[in-house]
């Protein structure tokens, strides 16, 4: 009898105990070039040594990352498509968003150049493909980076070429998209963190060069927004918070200023700027 009654105790406290383990567990949702480039690899094993969090994450394109927000799927974004962060933020759906780290995008293509861009600004770049109709690979899966084309295709003062049978619509992640337009002689436009783990998949043999970039326009911010708990009463606002102050410590902040493939810097850091 005893017995029985010590394990009913052991139990009893094991049952707190489990939940207590559960709840620090962090759902994230993403974008394919934090994960591809191997970044959240290199950082969330030291986040997880600090805070005792275990932080599990799904890449997607920013898109899909703010409507798994909108769902409840998860309990906090790292996306980098800002007019489209602010406006879920000002819909109730996150608690602030705190930029952490930025890179840019370039444009790349064929070492041939058809389109005879290289070295133009973005907007007379992308009027040159057009005119010439030349192949151009687009992710066309709502992602940080396809919502950007598709914006800069209009202030070129174009409509977005989606018709055009020139024009590729993939609905694809960032290095499938790299690999079609190596295949297919095309255009396309990368985050330069991915471009950078391209070249080191590839060890530096691609068709693929960079024709377009620099302009200003091309800046390429990533932030973090944490799921509001009063839309989503599930969702560890308290966790997500603390995992965002991680990625803007200065401990964070120097690990992602210092990530490197092929010697290069993928990421610059900015949190708090």
């Amino acid at each position: 009898m005893k017995k029985f009654a010590a394990l009913l105790l052991a139990l009893a406290l094991l049952v707190p105990a489990m939940a207590q383990a559960q709840e620090k567990v962090l759902m994230m949702a993403t974008t394919t070039s934090t994960d591809n480039t191997g970044l959240l690899d290199e950082l969330m094993p030291e986040f997880t040594k600090d805070s005792g969090i275990d932080i599990r994450w799904t890449a997607i394109g920013t898109g899909k990352a703010l409507a798994m927000g909108r769902n409840c799927d998860v309990d906090v974004l790292l996306v980098h498509a800002p007019g489209a962060e602010k406006k879920f933020v000002k819909d109730g759906h996150g608690v602030d968003r705190t930029q952490l780290m930025y890179n840019d995008f370039v444009i790349v293509g064929p070492a041939a150049d058809p389109a005879h861009v290289k070295g133009m600004p973005i907007e007379k770049a992308l009027k040159a493909i057009a005119a010439a109709k030349a192949p151009f690979a687009s992710r066309g899966d709502n992602s940080g980076t396809n919502k950007k084309e598709i914006s800069l295709w209009k202030a070129a003062g174009m409509a977005v070429p989606d018709k055009a049978d020139w024009y590729m619509q993939l609905g694809q992640g960032m290095l499938k998209t790299l690999n079609v337009a190596a295949q297919k002689g095309a255009y396309t436009m990368t985050d330069r963190g991915t471009w950078i783990k391209y070249m080191d998949v590839n060890k530096g043999k691609t068709s693929l060069k960079i024709v377009v970039e620099g302009d200003k326009v091309l800046f390429n911010q990533y932030s973090a927004i944490a799921i509001n708990p009063a839309v989503c009463p599930k969702a560890k606002v308290e966790l997500a918070n603390e995992f965002i102050a991680w990625m803007a410590s200065p401990k964070a902040q120097k690990a992602i200023g210092e990530f490197r493939l092929l010697g290069k810097q993928l990421f610059t850091p900015n949190a708090g700027k």
